[in-house]
């Protein structure tokens, strides 16, 4: 695509309520002192899912809920609460944590390139 085109597409965007005016902005720079935006690489170590850890610290079980609750802005008593009303829906939330526990990190291990 030229240069036109992806502005074109930036502005079709905002008009549609996608990006805001700042982020309009920002793309625009980016777009145009960089030639390109960069698509979402999924192999970037900086995303949240990749920093995604069990915790150490604030653990009853597994770290799970602790790990969640580093990443977002909910106390880990609430991600504690979400597992447990889940349980409820036929052992899904109980299914949910061990499933996390197992393929989740712990925060000492090293992160994957």
């Amino acid at each position: 695509m030229s240069l036109a085109d992806e502005l074109e597409r930036l502005a079709a965007l905002r008009e549609r309520g996608v990006l805001s005016d700042d982020e309009f902005a920002r793309l625009k720079v980016q777009l145009i002192e960089q030639g390109a935006v960069r698509p979402l690489d999924p192999n970037r170590s900086d995303l949240a899912v990749n920093r995604l850890r069990r915790s150490r610290s604030d653990r009853w079980l597994g770290g799970v809920c602790g790990g969640l609750a580093e990443q977002t802005s909910l106390e880990s008593w609430v991600w504690r609460l979400a597992f447990a009303g889940l349980f409820l829906f036929w052992g899904a939330g109980l299914l949910f944590y061990i499933l996390l526990w197992i393929f989740v990190p712990d925060e000492s291990s090293p992160a994957q390139p």
